[in-house]
């Protein structure tokens, strides 16, 4: 993920008058899925909104960037539910990047980089809708070489255990190797049991727990920096934005009934392009989407299926944006394959994020201060 100026964001926008499209890597692109009519609500303002998860009682929860998470509601922000800015920092990439409550609103997790740079996963009890100080702890720390690619998206999956992103550990390139590396878990998709032990306990079934090579941890690998995941909430299949290095954007997918150990190419690949002269992993699962950065786009915001009740024509279509571009967009993916693709022909600005509401509405985040709904128009 890349953070860039507001006014950059205001040419990029302007930029759209000319150009509404991305170029794909598709020779023969998918036809359009049935054109939903759509248009941003903006519902609250925030000082660089970055993540989001729907909360207990049909709230959603924001996170900024420097440290503060609040509670939206009709009347727009609350006063801070949490605040850690004195322990993280905002240069580089870093920052609070991630909440996430678990699947009965008992336990709310925050990902950030601590003023050292080291992510950090920690845990809250939840009791009436609040957080409760007194009953902190952190689950898991991963110390980052660099000040990029730290991830740090987190989110439970359908089987109640934590989904952890983690980028590659940052410069360019992926000095270290660590995305085809398995003693390591930067440039992986994590899956943990934070509920299961002190600090927290590996699924048996996770897909390295056998290898005495690998870290058990890992669910998934070959990442550079899978900046935001989610779970289709109708069918609990996985999908994964990936940020490229420079030449390639990838949308990764695996169907819910994935055994895990995907390895999705990095730094061997970009997208389904070899990198570098790098040869092509004879395990690789290519993406179920890539596009190219000819037009507008630098890096990947990956989104949600949208499955909420507001806009029909958006069923079980994939929304995602990117940052530098900020047009939403959708896929529709059937067996793992795209089959359609559209323009819901509206700019979110610089799009960092996407929350879903408790009642599958969708919610897009951009880094210069809105908090906008997806409605019908």
């Amino acid at each position: 993920m890349k953070f860039r100026t507001r006014s950059s964001a205001i040419i990029g926008t302007i930029s759209l008058i000319a150009s509404l499209a991305l170029t794909t890597a598709a020779a023969d692109e998918p036809a359009a899925p049935k054109q939903a009519a759509v248009a941003l609500t903006e519902v609250a303002k925030a000082q660089n909104p970055i993540a989001g998860a729907a909360g207990p009682d049909d709230t959603v929860w924001i996170a900024e960037r420097a440290g503060t998470v609040r509670v939206l509601t009709g009347q727009g922000l609350g006063q801070p539910a949490l605040d850690i800015s004195s322990e993280t920092t905002t240069d580089g990439e870093r920052g609070l990047l991630g909440v996430a409550f678990d699947n009965d609103f008992t336990h709310f997790y925050i990902s950030y980089t601590n003023l050292e740079g080291t992510s950090t996963i920690d845990e809250f009890a939840v009791q009436d809708g609040a957080l409760q100080p007194d009953t902190r702890r952190t689950v898991m720390t991963q110390t980052q070489p660099y000040e990029n690619h730290n991830g740090g998206d987190i989110k439970f999956g359908p089987d109640g255990y934590l989904y952890i992103a983690l980028g590659d550990g940052g410069a360019g390139g992926d000095p270290h190797g660590n995305g085809q590396k398995l003693d390591t878990l930067l440039g992986k998709i994590l899956r943990i049991d934070p509920a299961g032990a002190e600090p927290y306990a590996i699924p048996s079934d996770n897909p390295f727990v056998d290898d005495p090579n690998a870290k058990d941890e890992i669910w998934s690998y070959g990442l550079r920096n899978p900046w935001r995941f989610s779970f289709d909430s109708g069918t609990g299949d996985l999908l994964i934005g990936d940020v490229g290095q420079s030449d390639w954007e990838e949308i990764d997918w695996s169907p819910a009934s994935s055994e895990g150990g995907e390895n999705y190419g990095w730094a061997s690949m970009e997208g389904t392009h070899p990198f570098r002269g790098g040869t092509e992993p004879a395990n690789h699962v290519p993406p179920v989407f890539e596009y190219d950065r000819n037009g507008l786009g630098c890096s990947v915001t990956g989104g949600y299926v949208y499955r909420g009740d507001a806009i029909p024509d958006l069923q079980g279509q994939y929304v995602y944006s990117d940052y530098c571009d900020g047009t939403l967009r959708t896929l529709k993916i059937e067996n793992g394959a795209v089959t359609g693709q559209g323009d819901l022909a509206v700019n979110g600005g610089e799009v960092i994020s996407f929350v879903q509401g408790g009642d599958g509405e969708l919610y897009v985040l951009g880094l210069g201060g809105s908090i906008s709904r997806i409605d019908a128009a």
